[in-house]
């Protein structure tokens, strides 16, 4: 009855369910690339990586990393601990019974007991119960459960963003080889070019067919396509390298780089609207997760002003005798509820509610901020490819222009029109548009990449309907 009474006048000034709503996000109907706006209404598209990335070489890399990068084993096992955490939790729900067996001999001395003389005494007991269950009236230990799968749930999802994100890591590393061994090969190529060159003019100086100056002027050339070719085997190896780390260990196969213009292209991606990343990204499923459990958090530090009921019970038997321990008048049991009422906590209490809130308020803000941030991956990446498409086109118009102008060029200077210093500068333009093309093509697949993972990748539905699972488990019990 007292409890009753203390109980009226916080119920009246706390109400336990927090607000449980994810907070709108304002975002544009659909994504503006340039001046002109996507009219695609279509969803995104749900693709496992294995469909998108169908590189066979390049899917040995991703399987590879995805079994052994590190970063990706530490995520794996943080949701490991977070789910160890949500047993402990959920374990606060039911009773813990346990059985104990126990056995007594002691001795009174004389000037103690009442006959005057020393008395030795036995005592055995075998009982069953259990110890301090909390009757969850107010929600308290529901909530703290509801949270820690709330977190759970949001360290799997941090998990599976890690795992999109090496996706498309181990993609651009790959075509990052592929347009160095291409710019390369062309580099390559260029010095044995400009070798020969060399040797011709060395023969023509000789003869007295060409002059010293032009003879320097081939050797620049000449050391200009070896320096290039040195930066770029300098980048190769380092990007190896960088494809190494992210794999975790080295590469199972060697790799057979085909050209980067013969291999399969990523095709486009319709985006769907930007509403569909809510559903879509799993770092955006995280943060909603995260606000989740914020809430349920509020919800128990809330129920910390309820007075809390705790029952223990046992059910067992007992006897001076070891024979007599289980006849029928050595039956015993237990049952001592309990009911403690905070009154007076020195803020304890209203500083952490305070701190639950708090909380809350920064996961609402660290969810607008993955929506916003995820809306302008997207845009990004759809303006990269928008815009490439045309620096593409440009890039290859540059480049039968420079090659034109390569050949008239020489061609003027073996009729002795112009110096050999126009040849020089048309040879070097057109190394410069060629090295060019390969790089726009690289970006133009990496643009496709980056929308791949923008869009939140494929097989997001199973982790959906797996947090649903587990959410109406919490609410069953």
């Amino acid at each position: 009855m007292l409890s009753t009474v203390l109980m009226l006048p916080l119920a009246g000034c706390i109400s336990l369910p927090p607000p449980d709503s994810t907070p709108a996000v304002e975002l544009p109907s659909t994504y503006q690339v340039g001046s002109t706006a996507l009219s695609e209404i279509s969803a995104a598209p749900n693709l496992p990586w294995r469909d998108y990335f169908t590189d066979l070489q390049l899917q040995r890399l991703i399987e590879q990393a995805l079994t052994t990068n590190r970063h990706l084993r530490s995520a794996l096992l943080r949701v490991e601990q977070a789910r160890a955490l949500y047993g402990i939790q959920q374990s606060e729900l039911l009773p813990t019974i346990g059985a104990e067996a126990s056995s007594e001999r002691s001795r009174v001395p004389s000037d103690l007991n009442a006959p005057s003389a020393p008395q030795v005494s036995n005592r055995y007991e075998v009982g069953v119960g259990f110890n301090h269950w909390e009757l969850d009236f107010w929600g308290r230990v529901r909530s703290l459960n509801e949270a820690a799968l709330e977190e759970y749930l949001a360290t799997d999802e941090a998990r599976r963003a890690v795992e999109l994100s090496l996706i498309a890591q181990v993609a651009n590393s790959y075509y990052l080889l592929l347009e160095l061994d291409n710019r390369l090969q062309l580099a390559h190529q260029t010095i044995a070019s400009r070798e020969q060159s060399l040797l011709i003019f060395n023969r023509r100086v000789e003869v007295g067919a060409a002059a010293q100056l032009e003879l320097r002027q081939v050797e620049v050339l000449l050391h200009q396509a070896r320096a290039l070719g040195a930066q770029l085997e300098n980048a190769r190896a380092q990007q190896a390298n960088a494809l190494a780390l992210l794999l975790g260990s080295p590469a199972e196969t060697a790799w057979q780089l085909p050209p980067l213009a013969d291999s399969d292209e990523l095709f486009a991606l319709p985006p769907g609207l930007p509403s569909e990343l809510l559903v879509n990204r799993p770092d955006i499923r995280a943060a909603e997760h995260a606000l989740r459990a914020a809430n349920a958090n509020i919800s128990a530090a809330r129920a910390a002003f309820f007075p809390r009921i705790a029952l223990t019970s046992s059910l067992g038997t007992a006897s001076r005798d070891l024979d007599n321990l289980f006849s029928h008048d050595s039956r015993t049991w237990q049952f001592a509820p309990t009911i403690s009422l905070p009154i007076f906590t020195a803020g304890r209490l209203r500083a952490s509610l305070n701190l639950a809130e708090v909380r809350r308020e920064q996961a609402v803000v660290d969810y607008e901020q993955t929506v916003q941030e995820a809306f302008r991956d997207v845009a990004d990446a759809l303006a990269a490819e928008r815009w490439l498409v045309e620096e593409a086109q440009t890039a290859s118009d540059l480049l039968a222009a420079q090659r034109e102008r390569a050949r008239l060029a020489q061609l003027r200077y073996d009729h002795g029109a112009v110096p050999y210093l126009e040849v020089l500068d048309a040879q070097r333009d057109l190394l410069d548009a060629e090295q060019q093309q390969v790089q726009i093509r690289r970006k133009m697949i990496s643009a496709r990449i980056a929308l791949y993972a923008a869009l939140g990748g494929g097989e997001h539905q199973a982790a959906i309907e797996s947090a649903r699972t587990h959410r109406s488990l919490v609410h069953s019990l």
